[in-house]
């Protein structure tokens, strides 16, 4: 039987949260005074906490049975002392119909098709398997999008999902924790890339199922959501990406800040960008003396830009 320690991180929230469960029985609550980010948030969970497994489970996700033992699990077998985080098999809340390019859509997929919402028939389709990285450098889920009924095995892949992993406590003293800098989206794109320079693995597994409510903390086209997103896709990728694909990423943002849409907001992140660099530059020397692995031996996992 599994023993597990429940922490709760209460992220500066202004609702009932810390009140509904202080002093609530086998729940270690950390209440937070200000908002520290996903990243500041989940630190200090790991910090309150004790066991050589530490879980991540969002706060816009379920659960699903034995999703513990199932996510778990290849930490214990005699295989899985190299496994530093494992990442499982997150669906996106509601159902789904494919539309056309005409048509309102609630989500895209990687390879341009069309989605939406809808109240009765349509399809479950997938959240994420684990983390990926394109040879673009925009860091995204894997299997966005595709059949949630799809056929799925164990399998090593490039990074974990956040909102659903494992991570083995003696491979983050070995990395360290999440980057704090980044507040928002892309850290365990940045935490997988520091796991695999020092030779850890990352395993996805199938079995251990959450229902997730996508961006509900942030909303998909809130200046939230897109400003921490183009900006940390470029700051990671000028710590952790081979250079051609970090030269390509920082080319396209220019590229689209100049001559796309919504330009002033878009020169803004450029501009936090270059505030960034330095100390991303400084991020990438440090991963490079410390790692064991080479970055052409990660780089491997990259996969082309089109897809699912």
């Amino acid at each position: 039987a599994l023993t597990v320690d429940l922490v709760v991180v209460d992220n500066g929230s202004a609702d009932e949260t810390v009140p509904t469960l202080t002093g609530v029985d086998d729940v270690k609550l950390v209440a937070l005074p200000t908002n520290t980010g996903f990243a500041g948030g989940v630190n200090a969970g790991i910090r309150a906490s004790s066991g050589e497994i530490v879980v991540l489970l969002n706060n816009d996700a379920v659960a699903e049975h034995d999703f513990l033992r199932h996510l778990t699990a290849p930490f214990t077998t005699t295989q899985g002392q190299h496994v530093g985080a494992t990442t499982g098999r997150v669906v996106l809340s509601g159902r789904f119909v494919m539309v056309g390019p005409d048509a309102p859509a609630d989500l895209v997929a990687h390879d341009a098709t069309r989605w939406a919402r809808t109240g009765s028939g349509g399809i479950c389709l997938l959240n994420s398997t684990g983390n990926e990285v394109p040879r673009s450098g925009n860091g995204r889920d894997r299997g966005w999008l595709s059949p949630a009924d799809g056929p799925a095995a164990p399998v090593e892949v490039f990074g974990f999902n956040g909102g659903c992993a494992a991570l083995r406590r003696t491979a983050l003293d070995d990395v360290g924790l999440f980057d704090q800098s980044l507040f928002m989206y892309y850290e365990d794109t940045e935490l997988s890339w520091r796991l695999r320079r020092a030779g850890w693995t990352v395993q996805h597994v199938p079995d251990a199922h959450t229902i997730h409510d996508h961006a509900a903390s942030s909303g998909t086209q809130s200046s939230t959501f897109l400003d921490n997103n183009e900006r940390n896709r470029l700051v990671v990728a000028l710590m952790h990406a081979p250079w051609p694909v970090a030269a390509r990423a920082c080319g396209h943002a220019l590229a689209r800040a100049i001559l796309g849409p919504d330009r002033r907001r878009r020169l803004r992140v450029l501009r936090d960008v270059a505030i960034r660099t330095p100390a991303a530059l400084r991020r990438r020397r440090a991963t490079d003396r410390a790692s064991r692995v080479p970055r052409t031996a990660v780089a491997r996992f990259l996969v082309p830009d089109g897809g699912r």
